[in-house]
């Protein structure tokens, strides 16, 4: 019978002061985590607890064999992500007869998370135990940011990953009242041109490292022509409630 165990944490939208407290005393006293990051690139969910690691921890960085090198639907990209997710449920599972893993997760681990992938081979070969913590997603600390509530009354909330395409993003656009759109990177301007399309463009935010201390927020229509992986864009309802509400 295993005396280990894997459990995934989640970390939060990323001020370290907004993780739970069974998620800070987990990582102080943890001897084995794993983190995904991209080949060269230190992890930003490593990144998220600095200082806050045990001396003795050893530590596994699950690279990345590609990001965004080749389209997602590429076979190449399929084959490739499969088999390294397969490895490190190996490599985990492995490790977790004997030892509790801990790994991270930026936001929550069920919502947009890395550990997914790894969770559902994890289940489906039932050998290691495994744990999942939850989180406050990023989107929640994003719109706390700008300081304006999120949803009143019947509001309809879309969460849209920003990789869709045009149509499906319209589409969502058109019959949401608040939206929150993720992954934007590269993808700023076409969001941008979209929400104009939607006449919902000076009703829109972009906040960049949410919670972080480089987090930054700004009207969508004063936004730079670039912007990190890590930003998303909020657009608030601005449903039903009292007349003195508005």
């Amino acid at each position: 019978m295993n005396r280990g165990k894997i459990v995934c944490v989640g970390l939060g939208p990323g001020d370290p002061e907004m993780m739970s407290v069974k998620a800070d005393r987990l990582l102080r006293n943890a001897r084995h985590v794993a983190y995904f990051r991209k080949r060269g690139h230190p992890g930003k969910a490593r990144q998220l607890v600095n200082g806050m690691l045990h001396a003795q921890v050893t530590e596994y960085p699950m690279e990345y064999p590609l990001t965004t090198e080749i389209p997602h639907d590429d076979p190449r990209y399929i084959a490739q992500l499969s088999d390294f997710y397969l490895d490190w449920q190996s490599r985990l599972t492995e490790l977790a007869q004997d030892q509790e893993v801990v790994v991270l997760c930026e936001g929550d681990p069920f919502f947009y998370g890395s550990f997914m992938h790894l969770y559902v081979r994890l289940q489906q070969a039932g050998i290691a135990q495994v744990e999942v913590l939850a989180g406050i997603p990023g989107m929640v600390g994003c719109w706390h940011a700008t300081g304006i509530p999120m949803t009143w009354g019947d509001d309809v909330m879309s969460v849209l990953p920003a990789t869709l395409a045009d149509a499906p993003l319209r589409e969502h656009m058109a019959r949401s009242d608040a939206l929150v759109i993720m992954k934007v990177g590269r993808h700023l301007n076409r969001i941008r041109t979209l929400l104009t399309e939607q006449g919902k463009l000076d009703q829109a935010w972009l906040v960049i490292n949410g919670t972080m201390s480089d987090q930054q927020v700004m009207p969508l229509c004063n936004a730079p022509e670039r912007c990190p992986y890590f930003a998303i864009v909020i657009v608030h309802g601005q449903g039903r409630r009292p007349a003195n509400d508005m």
